[in-house]
Parts: structure tokens; sequence; C-alpha cells
């Protein structure tokens, strides 16, 4: 029986969102191959797939995937539900938001995990967030570690070698203030990505992803490229 080859590299599930693309820029740094993989599911804030793709080319990964997975009609959330309405101003962390997609991230990873294993790559790039998005139950510590070892116990990798593919979540622990001074060292470019949930042609600066980049940007003393003017209700447009 021959051995699995010895993996080289990362895949980044890039959204096209800050997170991902200071993700991206983070795997780069490592100086390793590096591919993206971006999912296309049914998200009504479509417009983050050309951000993805941007990146991606100003990047120059390796390859860059973006695959069709029509999971709208079975996933209830408001970012798979056009015309449902967007949470404004919601106390987080206190309950799931129904900006929560069912299982998005388990479904990402294990595509994420599948691509990794077939073209021979390490690791799993995420830009999960728990401290911002802690009312996501996908987005914690504990799944995280425990998708990690079913990777090492479901797959080829795992099995022989005894160590599976590495879930790395680098903006884990990390503000919004934060993720934004990381990005600004890496010399992210923001203006080439999208964070609001409405998906219209400028961002709605109202919906709760508007305004954790608003916040996060203000904190670290960072003009937004993508804000033009502060709006009369405090919100950003």
């Amino acid at each position: 029986m021959t051995r699995p080859r010895t993996p080289r590299g990362s895949v980044v599930l890039l959204s096209g969102g800050m997170d991902s693309a200071t993700c991206l820029a983070l795997a780069v740094q490592d100086g390793r191959p590096v591919h993206a993989l971006t999912v296309d599911y049914g998200q009504r804030h479509a417009r983050e797939l050309r951000s993805a793709r941007a990146l991606a080319r100003h990047y120059r990964v390796g390859r860059h995937i973006v695959l069709t997975l029509p999971l709208g009609p079975l996933l209830v959330s408001t970012l798979t539900r056009p015309g449902s309405r967007l949470p404004r101003g919601r106390d987080r962390g206190r309950s799931i938001p129904p900006t929560y997609v069912p299982a998005r991230n388990t479904i990402l990873l294990s595509l994420a995990l599948g691509y990794a294993e077939s073209t021979h790559l390490g690791s799993i790039y995420l830009g999960a967030n728990a401290i911002d998005y802690s009312g996501y139950p996908d987005c914690r510590a504990e799944f995280l570690r425990a998708f990690e070892h079913v990777a090492q116990l479901g797959t080829r990798r795992g099995v022989e070698t005894g160590r599976g593919i590495e879930v790395r979540a680098p903006l884990l622990r990390l503000s919004k203030e934060a993720i934004v001074q990381l990005g600004e060292r890496l010399r992210v470019p923001w203006e080439l990505t999208w964070s609001c949930y409405a998906g219209g042609k400028l961002p709605c600066g109202r919906c709760d992803s508007c305004r954790l980049r608003a916040l996060g940007f203000d904190a670290a003393g960072v003009p937004d490229p993508l804000v033009r003017r502060p709006a009369r209700s405090g919100a950003w447009a």
C-alpha cells in the first residue's frame, strides 16, 4: 500500500468578507501553497462572491474554486430568504440570531476537508470569530476542535498517519478592532472585501455585519474604503 503524500499548503474558506480576507493574507504570508474555496450556497448577499474572486486574484492563489451548492431552500435563515427582515442592533452573544445558517460551517468545512485531502493540503483556514459572532454555535472553539477530531477519524491521512488535516481559525479570539489592525499590518485590500448582509450595490450600513465592521474600523482608527459618510442615525452609508 502506498503511503499518503506529505501535505503541503492550505485551503482558505474565502467568503469575500474582511475576516476571510485576513485569513487569506495570513495563509499567503506562511509561504506555502494556498488554494481558496468559495461556496455560493444561495446567500442573499451573493455580492460577496465578486469580492472573493477579486481577493483570490489579488493574492494570486494557486487555485480558486467557486462552488455552486444551492442549499438555500434547505437551510432556513434570513441570509437565505430574500425579502426577510435582517436584524439591526442585535444584542450579540445572548441568543442565536436569525442570520445563523443551519450547519453552514459544518458543510463548508466538510467540503474544504475533502478538497484538502484530495489535493494533499495540510490545513484549512476559516475566518470564524467567537467574540463578535458568539451567537453562532459553529464559530466556537469547541466546535472547531470537534471537527478537527472528525477530520482525523474520517480521512485516509488521519487513519494512516495519526494526524488529520488541521483546522486553523486565527481570528477566533480577536475583536473586530484587532482584526482590522492585523489586516493593516498584512496590507489587506479592504476595498476588495464585502460585509453587508443586504447585498446591494453599496453597504446598507444598518445590518449587524455592517455595524460590526464600522465599529472595528472606527475603534482601530482606520478609514473604511467602502464607507462614504456617516448617516445622521449613527449608521454608516
